[in-house]
């Protein structure tokens, strides 16, 4: 369980949340919602113990579970099935009982030997508490259905995608959360922030499932509006505005009716209020020019003044980032050709033999199942990464915009301003300023570290780097993840209206849409072949 009193949050002198009262039961699976910026990723961090509340009260009992928007693991070293299990401890207990099982067969001494033996006995006692082997046949069965299949949880987490890498920190809480934890059904109260990012159409059905059944408390930030009305059966909305918190014990659709009949209501309350509040003031007006009827005036003004005081306000129509990608520079025919790229990491051959001429204005989709090295070819495309063969041949005028899906392309430890700044060493200060607000960054933030922002903030702050850039080639690798759905409509918008090359990631079909692609990419085999509909089906899938 998790209770909040008086919590108050706070970005700079910004307030995010102030004297609100949040409560997670058993049970519970709430939807954490509010525009990009509004504090539902700060939110979650501070219920979670990862970031201190500016004032108030916090209480936590039991098991917990914490899926950030940009898990950073510790060891990149170690396999994928190791860091599942070790979310019970399984990792290390198996290294002990294979080195148990090794001194039993390699000690001469009978001494030694029976002290072996019973160390081993001890070892598979706490293995069986804690699950044993059916645990990690429910860890590869939740991989799986992530997917994640066998072939990559042997492989150390400093080989795979970051994409995959997030569905291994996915695994890893929902396996610590599962029925099949040491005795049976499990009280975790789980804190997800965007889990379906990264997932293909099959993994999130799988996902919808497991959070209907969970029977611990869940709260989850998640554009997947799908997902909010499978899953949550009440709803936080974090106003911005107001720097509240409206709790609504409600399912999604219920909630969105409810809204909706709210707004209605108040702003049909603030016309009849004003309406009335008109007429008293023209008539205190009237009055006025009676010297015998200057008081009653005065006393007609302040109930106008005193009747649109008690109104509750209106809802503020939340601010949308413009966004607009670059005006190209100039370029030659084809400013980007890639001849027989192949990449491996360790002995896993990820693709090999890929060619890829990108001509001036075209437009291209890379798809492939996870795993299959679509953001790696983009990272050899961008020259952030060397092929183990072939080559990436630039063109006449070539300049390239690279949107990656981790924000690697962000310091997390500057500010703002020097994010924008160093994607722009040249361009004017109130250029790169105007450009900014344009974004929705304005005054201090200005100064925020970006490694603080919200997922989708720092998505729109990747963004502004591009704009200002003047690219002709956008390489673009998951480019909606993390928006709200008016920001997303906005890069959409800009996908359709850019004059430059674009080579797109994505799992959304929206975004594809928009694109209008020419040419299709399928990883890992690198065939190329003309854009039809039929590809749009794969688009989720991949």
């Amino acid at each position: 369980m998790i209770a909040a009193t008086d919590l108050e949050l706070r970005a700079g002198s910004r307030i995010l949340l102030s004297e609100a009262t949040l409560r997670v039961q058993p049970g519970d699976r709430i939807g954490l919602v509010g525009r990009n910026g509004a504090g539902k990723t700060t939110t979650l961090r501070v219920l979670a113990g990862e970031g201190q509340p500016y004032a108030g009260e916090l209480r936590r009992t039991g098991e917990l579970g914490y899926l950030p928007q940009d898990p950073r693991e510790g060891d990149l070293s170690v396999t994928a099935k190791d860091r599942v299990l070790s979310a019970r401890g399984l990792d290390e207990l198996l290294r002990e009982i294979e080195k148990a099982q090794s001194a039993m067969a390699e000690l001469v001494d009978a001494g030694e030997r029976d002290a072996a033996v019973r160390r081993y006995g001890r070892l598979e006692e706490r293995f069986a508490a804690l699950g044993g082997y059916a645990a990690e046949s429910e860890a590869a069965r939740i991989c799986a259905n992530l997917g994640l299949p066998e072939r990559v949880l042997g492989q150390p987490l400093a080989t795979l995608s970051g994409g995959q890498r997030r569905r291994v920190e996915l695994a890893r809480i929902l396996f610590a959360a599962s029925e099949a934890g040491a005795g049976g059904r499990s009280g975790t109260t789980l804190l997800l922030d965007e889990p379906t990012n990264h997932l293909d159409a099959d993994s999130i059905t799988w996902l919808r499932g497991f959070l209907q059944a969970h029977d611990g408390g869940l709260v989850v930030i998640s554009h997947d509006v799908e997902l909010l009305a499978a899953v949550v059966n009440k709803v936080w909305f974090l106003d911005a505005t107001r720097g509240e918190v409206d709790v609504y014990n409600m399912g999604w659709q219920r909630y969105l009716d409810a809204r909706a009949a709210d707004e209605k209501r108040r702003r049909r309350e603030r016309a009849n209020a004003e309406k009335k509040a008109a007429a008293l003031m023209a008539q205190a007006d009237k009055m006025r020019a009676k010297a015998t009827k200057a008081v009653a005036a005065q006393n007609m003004a302040r109930r106008a003044e005193t009747l649109l005081a008690g109104l509750e306000e209106t809802r503020q129509a939340d601010k949308v980032a413009r966004i607009r990608f670059p005006e190209p520079a100039p370029c030659g025919r084809t400013p980007l050709t890639a001849e027989g790229l192949a990449k491996s990491y360790g002995s896993l051959e990820v693709f090999t033999g890929v060619d890829l001429a990108v001509d001036r204005g075209s437009r291209v989709v890379v798809l492939g199942l996870n795993g299959a090295g679509k953001t790696t070819l983009l990272r050899l495309l961008g020259g952030m990464e060397q092929p183990d063969a072939g080559r990436v041949v630039p063109g006449h005028g070539l300049r390239i915009g690279y949107y990656a899906q981790e924000h690697e392309t962000l310091d997390l430890e500057a500010s703002v301003w020097a994010n924008v700044r160093h994607a722009a060493p040249d361009a004017p200060e109130q250029q790169l300023r105007n450009l900014l607000g344009t974004f929705l960054f304005s005054g201090e933030q200005l100064d925020q570290p970006a490694g603080t922002l919200s997922g989708g903030e720092k998505t729109r702050l990747a963004l502004a780097g591009l704009v200002s850039s003047a690219a002709n080639v956008l390489l673009l690798d998951e480019p909606t993840n993390n928006l709200d759905p008016a920001s997303r409509e906005q890069v959409l918008d800009a996908l359709r209206r850019y004059a430059g090359a674009v080579v797109l990631v994505t799992h959304d079909p929206g975004a594809v849409q928009a694109l209008q692609p020419e040419r299709v990419i399928l990883l890992p085999d690198g065939t190329e072949d003309h854009w039809s509909e039929e590809y749009l089906e794969l688009v989720q899938l991949a």
